[in-house]
């Protein structure tokens, strides 16, 4: 075999699966700068919006937990398909929703199998490539966050504006057909983790990874995602109600923050890389407390004041998930590295939920339709990382008394075998 082969194998597979986050990065984003649509034609309070919001993220929670007794045992590729086959009818259910409550069942079910397929996504990163290059490849997957802003979201609203609110659903439909055909045709055989400790995959799974290092991982990734969706999901609608922005700039909006966001990804990446995830993700908690303060605390202004604010509220903000996922998988053996992804995105998926639904309840709309209480909520998303922070210090103080064993299982990328 050729030497490179491995390492073009790697890139093609972090390509592929950066497709399959998008698509339904891109189905959890859009419902957000729809928001003000979704109020007026469903007649319904910010509080029943949040938990149309919600609905998505804890369900995918939920979901992350079952996972955890059984997501290790079975092929990769065949999970990830099964998964983004219920993906695909739950969106097609959105597209099809007749009303409030049949919309949140839909993106419930659709949040459900979203979950398990992040946490499948993230653990074949984590087996296939070096510690190492692993950072940098996080780095592309995550960035799809800022390519769903910059092309999927400013089309979805416009495929809104000319045929309807249903028309962005149908489309990620689309899109991820053929995105499951690819992985269906091209992905290989993703087993090797059934072979490497059968003793510790047969194992319960909440006496291995409820080890004291492996809890703070957690609950780091639950207060870091708990800050950012405090405020992100109500972005559109403060945007319009109190910022003085149309439903019609919204899409320039999302298509600058989507930019600064994907550049800011690949950089963040490297720098996880290069500085290590620990001392990256504490730079980034610091930057983001003046971005969250600045933006929910900005008054009405012009189109470019609010965009530029934005870019760097997103740039910072939804980056600090690549770091935070390098820094929590390296602690944990290949044979455990699915079932302990499915509950570390369970705690970040109800965490999003969660401070959706608390900042939801804390937010009022007045009759103009501003939102009352935002600049609160920004100063609660700051309490809140500087309790990431310290999480972080107590992480990594931990492991330089008690170094985690598991740490250096690293394995190379595996020769991948036949596909199908």
């Amino acid at each position: 075999m050729n030497p490179a082969s491995p390492l073009r194998q790697e890139r093609v597979l972090t390509l592929l699966l950066a497709g399959v986050q998008f698509s339904h990065l891109l189905d959890f984003m859009i419902i957000m700068p729809l928001g003000p649509e979704f109020i007026r034609r469903f007649g319904i309070t910010t509080a029943q919006f949040g938990a149309m919001v919600s609905s998505y993220t804890l369900a995918s929670a939920a979901m992350g937990v079952l996972g955890l007794f059984w997501l290790d045992r079975f092929d990769r590729k065949r999970t990830l398909l099964a998964m983004y086959a219920g993906f695909i009818l739950s969106t097609m259910a959105c597209g099809a929703a007749t009303g409030y409550v049949s919309m949140l069942v839909a993106r419930s079910l659709a949040g459900a199998c979203a979950g398990l397929m992040g946490a499948v996504i993230m653990a074949i990163i984590a087996d296939v490539v070096p510690p190492e290059r692993r950072g940098r490849a996080i780095g592309t997957v995550m960035s799809t966050i800022g390519l769903s802003a910059v092309a999927g979201v400013p089309l979805g609203l416009a495929l809104a504006n000319l045929l309807g609110w249903r028309a962005p659903f149908w489309a990620i439909c689309g899109l991820a057909g053929v995105l499951w055909l690819g992985l269906l045709k091209a992905l290989p055989r993703l087993d090797q983790h059934l072979s490497r400790s059968a003793e510790e995959t047969r194992r319960n799974p909440l006496s291995t990874l409820a080890a004291p290092g492996l809890a703070l991982g957690w609950l780091l990734t639950f207060s870091v995602a708990f800050a950012s969706f405090l405020l992100i999901p109500y972005l559109g609608t403060y945007m319009v109600g109190n910022l003085g922005l149309s439903q019609t700039d919204l899409p320039w909006v999302y298509l600058g923050g989507g930019a600064g966001t994907l550049v800011a990804a690949k950089l963040v990446g490297r720098f996880t890389d290069r500085l290590g995830p620990g001392r990256m993700l504490a730079l980034l908690l610091v930057g983001t407390v003046g971005p969250h303060l600045l933006f929910t605390h900005l008054s009405p202004s012009p189109l470019p004041v609010v965009m530029g604010a934005f870019v760097l509220f997103m740039a910072l903000t939804s980056t600090r998930a690549i770091p935070t996922i390098a820094l929590v998988t390296a602690r944990v053996p290949p044979s455990l590295r699915g079932r302990f992804l499915a509950v570390n995105m369970a705690a970040s998926d109800g965490a999003s939920g969660l401070s959706a639904w608390v900042s939801g309840m804390l937010i009022a709309t007045s009759p103009e339709g501003a939102l009352i209480g935002f600049g609160q909520v920004g100063w609660m998303a700051v309490a809140v990382t500087a309790l990431s922070l310290c999480l972080l210090w107590t992480l990594l103080e931990s492991s330089k008394r008690k170094p985690h064993g598991h740490a250096r299982q690293e394995a190379p990328f595996p020769p991948p075998s036949h596909p199908g």
